[in-house]
């Protein structure tokens, strides 16, 4: 009977430990979840799994362990926050796997996503043919993002670019849009925006830029 009363109270606490590591950690989708954050997430189910088994281990050792791996993911979540080219390096970065109704081998290749994984996430979208996509960008998480072709009657979607994150100008966009880093600028001083690095996020699409200043509610 202490056994099995044992078993109770060390699953209960390490259910109860796991939510709250959990919740510290952030809150993602199970789909949106990075290499790090499911790295973390199954060496802590492991671990609770073995101190559940093996009752005369003390919990401190699976506990400790649990917050080390706790404190790392929060410190290098928050350095990705901090810095694109960590987080790039942690969580990778989108990728445009048809580029305006062409599909982008080099891409896929880089990649390394072949056209049956290509098409199976189309088919998940209910497209059949490769042909009604105007844009695909494959997601940080193997999410593929689609953004169809529209009716002949009706105006071509504009995919929204980010041409300058966290003060960081994004030279491969603008290659995709034809358009260079001088060119950038002069538009962006046109609209009265002298320094890139207090950008926290510019798009452009359909000749518009969207521009979201750092820390603007403080200024």
């Amino acid at each position: 009977m202490e056994y099995y009363i044992t078993i109770l109270t060390r699953t209960l606490f390490l259910y109860f430990l796991i939510v709250l590591i959990f919740r510290l950690m952030g809150k993602r989708e199970i789909g949106e979840l990075s290499i790090l954050d499911l790295v973390v997430f199954i060496m802590i189910a492991e671990m609770a799994v073995t101190a559940i088994e093996d009752p005369s281990d003390p919990l401190i050792h699976t506990a400790i362990p649990m917050l080390i791996l706790m404190t790392l993911q929060i410190s290098l979540a928050y350095l990705s926050l901090k810095n694109q080219k960590i987080r790039h390096i942690l969580d990778g970065k989108p990728t445009i796997i048809i580029n305006r109704g062409k599909v982008d081998e080099h891409a896929m290749r880089t990649q390394r996503y072949n056209f049956d994984d290509l098409m199976t996430q189309l088919r998940d979208k209910n497209i059949n043919n490769v042909a009604d996509v105007e844009f695909a960008i494959l997601e940080p998480t193997g999410k593929l993002s689609v953004i169809e072709k529209q009716k002949k009657n009706k105006k071509q979607p504009e995919l929204q670019l980010p041409l300058i994150v966290d003060g960081t100008i994004q030279d491969e966009n603008l290659h995709t849009i034809n358009k260079n880093t001088l060119w950038l600028r002069q538009q962006l001083r046109k609209l009265g925006y002298k320094d890139t690095k207090q950008i926290s996020l510019c798009t452009y699409g359909k000749g518009i830029f969207f521009i979201d200043l750092k820390d603007e509610d403080k200024n």
